[in-house]
């Protein structure tokens, strides 16, 4: 069975990891996912991450998450575009959330980067995921 929407998957990963305590996972790889993770890296919400070859071939993703205090960095991550209804946005339209304590993740024509990047490079772009 095919699916349907990797980055969606992966966030799911994420939230349900985080809920049990799990301090790392693995997920398929792919390049939007590294971009997405590397946003999160840089913005400090995951301590790291490492794309590992498996036996068969296939590429996978390892993800260190991060706790602060024996809670979760990320308190809440939200995909917001999505497969059957894409969210594009314009620079001056870009999402802030929770008054600017959270970021967006955009995918513009200069690569995948948080709303704040965007909107100093007055870039607009597919509003990807929210994270607090």
């Amino acid at each position: 069975m095919s699916m349907q929407d990797p980055i969606a998957d992966m966030l799911t990963r994420i939230r349900n990891a985080q809920m049990v305590g799990e301090k790392q996972i693995t997920m398929p790889a792919s390049k939007l996912k590294v971009l997405i993770l590397k946003v999160l890296q840089e913005e400090g919400y995951i301590t790291s991450y490492e794309t590992l070859k498996a036996d068969d071939g296939k590429t996978n993703i390892s993800v260190i998450l991060k706790y602060y205090l024996g809670r979760p960095v990320i308190e809440k991550i939200k995909r917001i575009s999505r497969n059957g209804l894409r969210i594009y946005r314009s620079a001056d339209k870009l999402p802030i959330v929770r008054a600017g304590m959270g970021i967006a993740i955009i995918s513009t024509s200069k690569g995948v980067m948080t709303e704040r990047s965007a909107r100093a490079q007055k870039l607009g772009g597919e509003v990807l995921c929210t994270v607090e």
